[in-house]
């Protein structure tokens, strides 16, 4: 970035793009959810635990299908964002999800860790890893990595 200003500008427009990712996923907006993703997204999950996926088609058809029948609240707090050039940054978000899906709740906490870059039509996550730190699994079964 060559000014504070500049700098800015893209530190509040990443922060956008995170809120858009969660409202999204949350009222499953899967087009609104797709524009929030470079075209060869590496989405890793394995933390969560979950898949990790290699673009954003595989991406969509894996949450499209995990949570077509659950009801989700996801939030993000306290970005921590780093830009690197005019094109490219990197974050990690705290974050809170709750996961209702028939015969199970799943409500769990952690840290986003992801890649940004800058497209033609805006910032676009490109790389995305989600860590838990604490997953409750309905009764009071608690999973830690």
């Amino acid at each position: 970035m060559t000014t504070d200003s500049e700098w800015l500008v893209a530190v509040e427009q990443i922060k956008a793009l995170k809120a858009r990712y969660f409202r999204c996923i949350d009222t499953k907006d899967w087009q609104g959810l797709s524009d929030c993703f470079s075209e060869n997204l590496d989405a890793d999950f394995t933390e969560a635990p979950g898949p990790h996926t290699k673009s954003r088609a595989e991406y969509l058809a894996m949450i499209e299908a995990a949570l077509k029948d659950a009801k989700t609240v996801h939030h993000g707090h306290n970005p921590e964002i780093t830009l690197h050039d005019r094109d490219s940054a990197s974050g990690i978000w705290a974050m809170e999800d709750i996961v209702q899906m028939p015969g199970m709740t799943l409500q769990g906490w952690g840290h986003y860790h992801e890649e940004y870059t800058r497209e033609a039509t805006g910032w676009v996550i490109s790389k995305t890893r989600l860590s838990r730190l604490i997953l409750n699994m309905d009764a009071g079964l608690i999973w830690h990595p």
